[in-house]
């Protein structure tokens, strides 16, 4: 069974970076398509980033092109997530996300996609 442990939440000032991890355990990051999500209270779930298992390539959701970039360390078993120049929008639980397969880039974007979950991290851009 995969497991998904994300770290690196926090509270952060408008306009500063935070780092997210998401470590694999029982199971090898480089067999599966990864993923951050996040949903702010009172909202759905969000696409962030998506990054290919079979070549790397990387996805972002509009709000965030530009500002967050998504890796991968396979010898580490850990995907990351840098976020610089947060906003208050920014604010919601982040999660990971692992899945098998060779979805569309559009599938890559559905939380349904996705087989297996971490427990979410939160990050708070506020001052």
């Amino acid at each position: 069974q995969v497991q998904l442990v994300e770290s690196g939440g926090g509270l952060v000032q408008p306009g500063g970076s935070l780092r997210l991890s998401c470590a694999v355990s029982e199971g090898s990051l480089s067999t599966y398509n990864m993923a951050w999500f996040r949903q702010a209270p009172g909202k759905e779930r969000e696409f962030v980033s998506a990054i290919r298992r079979a070549n790397g390539a990387t996805y972002y959701g509009d709000s965030v092109k530009g500002r967050f970039t998504v890796s991968r360390d396979n010898g580490k078993n850990t995907m990351y997530l840098q976020m610089n120049a947060l906003k208050p929008e920014d604010t919601a639980v982040y999660y990971c996300a692992a899945g098998a397969g060779s979805p569309t880039s559009t599938y890559l974007k559905l939380t349904s996609t996705y087989d297996y979950w971490g427990q979410g991290t939160p990050v708070t851009a506020s001052s």
